[in-house]
């Protein structure tokens, strides 16, 4: 089998930002999925599982209420490897440019009082949700993006040349 796009980025050179994961065309529109990655990949531990679906909660309530955007918004979720979130929009717009979408996203993250959805009649998991985690882990990111905001390496993956042998095997250049 093909591995899958998101697989083939060099998780040894990524850092926390904000990338253009892929761009689909769906008729006659793109939609883009961005890889938020709040967490080094390998390098630091991953997001708390119960803060991880804390801020998924939050963060999608508050993203499809956000006036200027959740007419774009499609889905944000967590990615399984618990460093960072999965955001997909209508639309292909540069990561810079969703930039202060994703900051306000994670500041809003201080302001919550309590957890958006968590019930048994609203979440398949009510009862798994750390808001003092969440919090923490929101006011980090978002500290790192702003002292980061002039650095392209949060917008763009790291480059690798891949070198493929006539077998198909391929080879980073790490």
């Amino acid at each position: 089998m093909e591995l899958i796009q998101s697989f083939s980025v060099d998780h040894t050179k990524i850092v926390p930002g904000i990338f253009t994961s892929r761009v689909d065309r769906l008729g006659d529109y793109a939609v883009t999925t961005y890889d938020i990655r709040v967490k080094h990949p390998n390098r630091e531990p991953v997001v708390d599982v119960a803060a991880m679906h804390t801020l998924e909660h939050i963060i999608a309530t508050y993203l499809r209420n956000d006036e200027d955007w959740k007419d774009e918004v499609i889905y944000w979720g967590p990615m399984g490897c618990l460093t960072g979130f999965y955001l997909i929009l209508k639309g292909n717009r540069k990561p810079q440019e969703i930039y202060d979408l994703v900051l306000r996203a994670f500041k809003s993250v201080d302001d919550a009082t309590e957890v958006p959805g968590a019930t048994a009649e609203n979440c398949g998991t009510y009862l798994m949700h750390n808001l003092l985690m969440a919090k923490y882990y929101a006011g980090e990111f978002a500290e790192y993006l702003e002292q980061h905001a002039g650095d392209e390496k949060i917008f763009e993956y790291p480059k690798s040349e891949r070198l493929v042998t006539d077998q198909g095997q391929q080879f980073f250049d790490s």
